[in-house]
């Protein structure tokens, strides 16, 4: 039986465009792109989850707007349900200590990445918003 790991992922909005991170070569899914974020520890709620990773991973605060999408997707190595909500940068510059690279991005153009297949629910939620 699969490994199964509840996560978290922040849509960062700031002038209308979106931050996207890629995944370093050497982990899993290597070269990926994804919304920031990671696990759900024992006892946090989703949203208390997100502002702490979002500090620990990216040094910048947030705030939630709104759920995006909630999915599950099965990988080879784990199954993991990844819940993205829609945030707002409050204070800070993101300057990510686990990606290899990052950029910003229009919602409309989001497509243009290669996504982490959990990601990919959100990016399609995203772009028929349209927001």
């Amino acid at each position: 039986m699969k490994k199964h790991f509840t996560v978290v992922g922040a849509v960062i909005v700031r002038d209308e465009l979106v931050y996207c991170a890629r995944r370093g070569l050497n982990g899993t899914l290597p070269g990926l792109w994804e919304f920031p974020g990671g696990k759900v520890e024992a006892g946090e709620s989703f949203e208390q989850a997100l502002v702490r990773e979002i500090d620990e991973e990216l040094g910048c605060d947030i705030s939630i707007i709104e759920p995006v999408e909630t999915t599950t997707h099965e990988y080879d190595f784990a199954v993991i349900t990844l819940a993205t909500y829609l945030c707002e940068l409050v204070s800070g510059e993101p300057r990510s200590n686990e990606h290899a690279e990052e950029t910003w991005l229009p919602m409309g153009e989001l497509q243009k990445l290669d996504w982490a297949p959990a990601d990919i629910p959100a990016v399609e939620t995203l772009r028929a918003r349209g927001a």
